[in-house]
Order: C-alpha cells, then structure tokens, then sequence
C-alpha cells in the first residue's frame, strides 16, 4: 500500500476515508493485515506527513489505533488517553490533525472493559485521576436504563456507560471546536463515534453519531447547528 502524500491525502473524501478505516479493521479481525515496508513508509513521510483520519482512543494497552484499524506509519493520527476523554488538549490537537495536517475524518473511540470507565462508575478518587474521571462522570448519572448493581462489577453497566461516554464525547467536540463543528457541518470533515470489543477486534460504528454536513440528518447536528 501506498504511503499518503499532499496529493493523495487531499483526493480523500471524509466517506472514504471511513471506509478505509472500516476496511482495514475488517482485516485486522480477519487476521489478513498488509504486509508493509515500513521502514519505507519511514523514508517516505521524514519530510511531512499527510494522515487522513484522527482516532481519539483509551490509553489501554489493547487499543492501538494503528493496528485495530490496519494503518501504517503517516496514515492516522492517534490520540490517546485515559477514557478517550474531551479536553482542551484533545480539542487542539485535533484542530491541528484537521485544520493544519488536512485529516478527513475523526473516530472517537469507546471500548469494552475500559478501566477510567469503570472507575467513574465506582466513584474512584485518586489524585489527578479524579479530574479525568469528572468528565466521565455525567454518562454514569445519565445512564437511566440498569438500576440495581450500578458498578464496574456489572458489565453491562459498564458497557452502556461507555456508550453514552463515545456519544458525548462526538457531540463535545462539535459544540467545543468552532474550528471543528464548522469544517465538519461544511462536509470537509467527518466525525463519529465507535465501540471496540477487545475480545474479538471488531469496531461498531454508532452511525447515529456520524456527521458529514449536508450528509446527514444526525440529531448532533440539530442540537449544535443553532
């Protein structure tokens, strides 16, 4: 496979650029990852890079985005951190992934058995850890559907909690980047939000989150196009 140039990044359309992504993960379920030069691919992008997606991801061991999504070296920007959590840092950095680099698309992705997930479930309070888990915090409480065992221990709990985490955080990112929300409802960028099963590989795609601006008629989109 090619490495992503100027040329090729800017031919990339923010749909295909999620079928790439889909594709790549259907492979890497499969077991049938390309087989890359990578040191080539290191030779090709030491002058810049052109990557055509930004993947918000969990600092968990399991979740590399480059390998769930079968990419090579320049070909996404991975930004990782516990609880794939919205903060300024994240909003800036994929301002520069999108404004600056010309990536086409943005993936927030959730996982199964996320440890920052679990402990804002439990209510953990540990040092700067307690901020992070603040800002999990509200899809606990605004989880209405499971009333008895509300903790880590439940794992269907855990895994709804995850599920209205991956939804806010697509629709923080429209309502916290001006730059962002503008270039997404403009169709220039996509965004939507995902579930990965660290047992079996496989992305979910929440295509009620997908946004692609004129594209879709998301309920994101109503509640921030005002």
């Amino acid at each position: 496979m090619k490495t992503l140039n100027k040329i090729s990044q800017a031919n990339i359309t923010p749909r295909q650029a999620l079928g790439l992504l889909k594709s790549g993960n259907a492979r890497f379920v499969d077991n049938l990852r390309i087989n890359r030069n990578l040191l080539q691919q290191m030779n090709e992008t030491s002058d810049g890079q052109w990557p055509m997606a930004a993947i918000v991801s969990c600092m968990d061991s399991r979740t590399s985005a480059e390998l769930i999504f079968d990419q090579g070296l320049g070909d996404i920007f991975s930004i990782r951190l516990a609880g794939a959590v919205i903060s300024d840092n994240v909003l800036g950095s994929l301002e520069y992934a999108c404004k600056v680099a010309g990536s086409k698309f943005i993936v927030v992705l959730g996982h199964t058995k996320c440890g920052a997930i679990k402990g804002a479930c439990d209510h953990v309070e540990m040092g700067n850890l307690t901020a992070l888990l603040n800002k999990i915090s509200p899809s606990v409480y605004a989880e209405k559907t499971i009333r008895e065992n509300r903790t880590s221990h439940n794992h269907l709990f855990v895994d709804a909690v995850t599920k209205i985490h991956t939804e806010r955080s697509v629709q923080a990112v429209l309502e916290q980047s001006m730059i962002l929300r503008d270039m997404i409802l403009k169709g220039e960028v996509g965004i939507i939000g995902a579930l990965y099963d660290v047992e079996t590989g496989v992305v979910t795609f929440l295509d009620d989150t997908l946004v692609i601006g004129s594209e879709s008629d998301s309920l994101l989109v109503q509640q921030v196009a005002v």
